[in-house]
């Protein structure tokens, strides 16, 4: 009796056929199974019985849920979303993305805060870098760089180590450029103080 295949499964790279008695072929099938043998003249073959091979159980591989991240590592980045509005003070030791409403004062050490199109912020902001695509009203202190996009408005004092603004941006207030390391002292603000 020659094997026919009844089903074939794929797993992975390993193919498996399932096999059936040629008893239990149709007459299309019969037909079918010497179009495919070019050795077959219309006549059947003298039958071997072919051994049904080895079926291979699938293995299922555990599916492994990789632990979330500590909050500080790369990439991570919380988001005030559109719909919401918050008053107050906001602190933390991720990156910010604000799409909502802020008002208060908002200190992020070593990450980036960023107003987004949607953003309205009237807060102070001190962050490692800080960029305005939305409106943002307060000054804002970044130890590395403030960048105001196309779209952005910031009204308020600027203390940065860079600054970049681009065409389109609308920018009102004073600009102190610091080393990236320096930091304001007390006789820097005594020498403003006696200037003024």
């Amino acid at each position: 009796m020659e094997p026919a295949v009844r089903d074939l499964v794929i797993y992975g790279p390993i193919v498996v056929l399932a096999l059936e008695p040629k008893s239990c072929w149709t007459e299309k099938e019969t037909v079918l199974s010497a179009m495919w043998k070019p050795t077959q003249q219309g006549q059947s073959a003298p039958t071997t019985p072919t051994p049904e091979p080895v079926r291979p159980t699938p293995v299922q591989q555990p599916v492994l849920e990789s632990p979330r991240p500590a909050a500080s590592s790369v990439g991570e980045q919380a988001s005030i979303s559109k719909g919401l509005s918050i008053k107050g003070e906001i602190t933390g030791t991720e990156s910010l993305f604000i799409d909502g409403k802020v008002e208060g004062s908002i200190n992020i050490p070593g990450n980036r805060v960023t107003v987004g199109k949607n953003g309205v912020v009237n807060a102070s902001i001190s962050a490692r870098e800080i960029v305005v695509l939305g409106k943002l009203k307060g000054n804002v202190n970044a130890t590395d760089r403030v960048d105001i996009r196309a779209e952005g408005a910031l009204t308020g004092d600027v203390a940065a180590a860079r600054i970049s603004i681009e065409d389109g941006a609308f920018f009102k207030g004073g600009i102190d450029i610091r080393k990236a390391d320096a930091k304001p002292t007390a006789v820097q603000n005594e020498k403003v103080a006696a200037n003024a």
